[in-house]
């Protein structure tokens, strides 16, 4: 399968097809510098999150806002992102990635849950 492709899981019963929960999340910065460092702790998190079944589609900076650090994230199907993303907060691994960060470097952190129209070539 490739990276670029999102999973879909074909229901016997309906006939129909499941995404897993994705999201789009938007990470807002104090300074340029905090979310040059952030998209660089981006790098461990995708190994990270791995660890509770999170997949990381995409890492993107914001050509319009320098202060924004942008992921598209997918979990497992039936997971709960809210108790994943609490879980996963409260792990040493993320403290590691984190380590030396300051956390008040965020100014907001938007996560927005996706979902496919009928017609998106996902599907």
């Amino acid at each position: 399968m490739k990276a670029s492709l999102i999973p879909l899981v074909f229901s016997a019963v309906a006939g129909s097809c499941q995404v897993p929960p994705t999201e789009l999340r938007t990470y807002t910065l104090t300074t340029t510098a905090a979310a040059d460092q952030y998209a660089q702790i981006w790098q461990k998190h995708i190994v990270s999150l791995a660890g509770f079944n999170v997949t990381t589609r995409s890492v993107w900076r914001n050509e319009g806002d320098d202060k924004q650090v942008i992921a598209i994230v997918q979990y497992a199907l039936g997971d709960d992102p809210v108790a994943v993303t609490e879980a996963y907060m409260a792990s040493a691994a993320f403290a590691q990635d984190m380590e030396g960060f300051n956390m008040s470097s965020f100014a907001s952190v938007i996560a927005t849950e996706l979902k496919p129209l009928a017609f998106s070539p996902v599907l």
